[in-house]
């Protein structure tokens, strides 16, 4: 793990005496602002996080997990893991089950940690340097000014120019529709329909998953922020986009993320449904029980075959999930954002305090980078597949 360390004082120019690169990162769901922490970190001082969210700490999510990587480098940042991991079980319990009964157990050991989706994302944007996050700013097109650097147009308030920019902007990324539009989402043909359970189970303190024929069942404690405990769960079920529609209403490349207002009591009982027909009874009366639900609908995409785009002599890089969105059995959604806003920050570094050729840094940067987001592209279907969920399975590359 390489830590980056600003020289002391921070330098406001590059080697060559030119100014420090302006920055523009688009998305302040964590790795938007991994990526500007590390920056900060590094000594860079012209960031700008734009958020489209108005009250992005009002946000919330599931449950991550995060690999010893990801755990490094947040705690380089000054985010130690008691404040992200209340329940430190690192084992996970799979329960093979037939006509609704538990027919055996495996146990085994994650390679990390578990954390809230509100956890960590709060300890990142609390972290920001004032004035950093920009809320309520929502990009609606980008082009290149006759100076070179790039213009991010901003609904409702002055276009904002950039040397650099990076998209960090999710699944339905503006940014890879902007510079990468031939790698569309396609809907995997299965929805992950989450809640929280609001009673704490004292005996749930690892990660668990019911493993019927088709279909999967998660669970795990989480902490949520009003302090109490429950369990959030998630029911990975088959679902025809047709049936989607008609269910919610909109496609699902379109409404990747479904909000509680947004299920209806017709959707909750197709779900409910399919839940008593393949999990056992106590899985079932949690999912009864609880009374909001949201829902994402899992989704693939053809691998990127580049995270670099140029806008007149700006970069203009994708990350994360608006490079390449995964499929959630994988484990790499949030590993990705963190690891590619590390490597990142370490090119741009070299270039502001060492002068290294920044074509060069972020070409390399990107050829380190591009090989561990095609196999999890392809290792996601077939681990689908091998829970009878979605469509036929890609080979897995060696």
């Amino acid at each position: 793990m390489i830590t980056l360390v600003p020289p002391s004082p921070a330098s406001t120019t590059t080697p060559a005496g030119e100014p420090q690169p302006s920055i523009a990162i688009v998305g302040g769901s964590i790795t938007g602002p991994a990526l500007a922490l590390l920056l900060h970190q590094a000594g860079f001082t012209h960031v700008t996080v734009l958020e489209a969210s108005p009250t992005p700490y009002a946000q919330s999510g599931g449950v991550l997990g995060l690999d010893h990587v990801s755990l490094a480098t947040l705690d380089t940042l000054g985010i130690p893991q008691t404040e992200l991991v209340p329940f430190p079980s690192e084992r996970v319990t799979a329960i093979q089950v037939a006509d609704r009964r538990e027919t055996g157990r495996i146990h085994f050991v994650y390679p990390g940690r578990n954390t809230g989706w509100h956890l960590l994302n709060t300890a990142l944007l609390n972290r920001l340097p004032e004035g950093w996050l920009q809320p309520g700013r929502r990009v609606r097109a980008l082009r290149a000014a006759d100076d070179g650097t790039a213009v991010l147009d901003i609904a409702g308030a002055a276009p904002i120019h950039a040397d650099v920019v990076v998209f960090a902007d999710g699944r339905r990324s503006l940014g890879r529709r902007l510079l990468d539009p031939s790698r569309p989402l396609r809907y995997a043909g299965y929805v992950a329909w989450r809640g929280q359970f609001p009673e704490h189970l004292p005996n749930l303190c690892a990660f668990t998953r019911y493993e019927p024929d088709s279909g999967q069942f998660n669970l795990f404690p989480i902490l949520r922020k009003d302090g109490t405990i429950a369990v959030d769960w998630t029911f990975y079920l088959n679902m025809t986009s047709q049936r989607f529609r008609y269910l919610l209403g909109y496609d699902p490349t379109h409404r990747t993320y479904v909000l509680p207002h947004q299920i209806g009591t017709a959707a909750r009982t197709v779900v409910l449904s399919e839940a008593e027909r393949l999990l056992p009874p106590p899985a079932v009366a949690m999912i009864s029980a609880t009374s909001e639900w949201n829902a994402a609908p899992v989704l693939d995409i053809d691998p990127p075959q580049r995270m670099l785009h140029a806008v007149g002599q700006a970069p203009a890089i994708l990350l994360g999930d608006a490079l390449a969105p995964v499929r959630p059995h994988t484990g790499r959604g949030a590993n990705h954002g963190i690891h590619q806003a590390h490597g990142l920050a370490i090119a741009l570094s070299q270039h502001l305090h060492h002068g290294a050729d920044l074509d060069a840094a972020l070409a390399g940067w990107q050829e380190r980078s591009l090989p561990a987001v095609h196999h999890a592209l392809h290792l996601g279907p077939y681990l689908g597949a091998a829970m009878g969920l979605g469509l036929n399975p890609a080979p897995v590359p060696a």
